[in-house]
């Protein structure tokens, strides 16, 4: 049964953008009177905000230091920056590959779904011009569980009608493939293959990907 719908990831997988959730916590790290380094960044990957500050939290030795109205407050704090680093953002952030593997997509007629942790995801879809790829949008704001959990993968093929394991998923996280191989969907990582080890397949940049192989 060929597969008949592409599940993307956003940050780090279509767009550049997982740079400024990094700047973000950095700042955020930094206030708080520690270094929060890219390899710290690291455990943040396809996690939901509020799970990202108690990780942050724990690399300084403060899990336990903030009240849970507190911790609000910070991830708010960090969510207002980094809209404000999205906010000026246009079609060079898309990454090498991303765009020509929409439109191939596209004629082929194979449904397209975005399944995204991020409660920005339409904001920066908008700003790059991608949104209109898309036949249905699942990102933060629609799901109430966080990766590894697959309700962000699910979601999207049930809107869409079509059964878990004829959709191919398109991940930069253990956690967001992890999630894909629990439901019988493809885990295709994006990135280096020894940090994606969840994954069926992995492919170092969209523009690798060989769309005849797998629809």
């Amino acid at each position: 049964m060929p597969n008949k719908c592409a599940i993307f990831d956003l940050d780090g997988v279509l767009v550049d953008t997982a740079k400024y959730h990094y700047l973000a916590w950095k700042e955020l790290a930094e206030k708080l009177g520690f270094e929060f380094t890219l390899e710290h960044n690291e455990m943040l990957k396809g996690v939901s905000r509020m799970t990202s500050l108690d990780i942050l939290l724990e690399v300084g030795h403060m899990k336990d230091a903030f009240t849970e109205e507190e911790k609000v407050k910070m991830a708010t704090e960090k969510n207002n920056r980094y809209v404000e680093y999205i906010s000026n953002i246009d079609e060079s952030e898309i990454l090498d590959g991303a765009l020509p593997l929409l439109q191939e997509l596209k004629q082929k007629g194979i449904k397209i779904a975005l399944g995204s942790a991020s409660k920005n995801a339409q904001i920066i879809l908008k700003n790059v011009g991608l949104e209109k790829y898309f036949d249905v949008i699942v990102d933060g704001n629609s799901v109430s569980k966080a990766k590894p959990d697959p309700e962000v993968f699910t979601l999207g093929a049930k809107t869409l009608g079509i059964p878990y394991e004829e959709c191919v998923v398109f991940e930069d996280s253990q956690a967001g493939l992890e999630a894909a191989k629990i439901v019988g969907m493809l885990a295709v990582g994006v990135g280096q293959e020894k940090d994606l080890t969840n994954a069926d397949v992995v492919y170092s940049s969209l523009k690798d990907f060989k769309i005849e192989q797998y629809f």
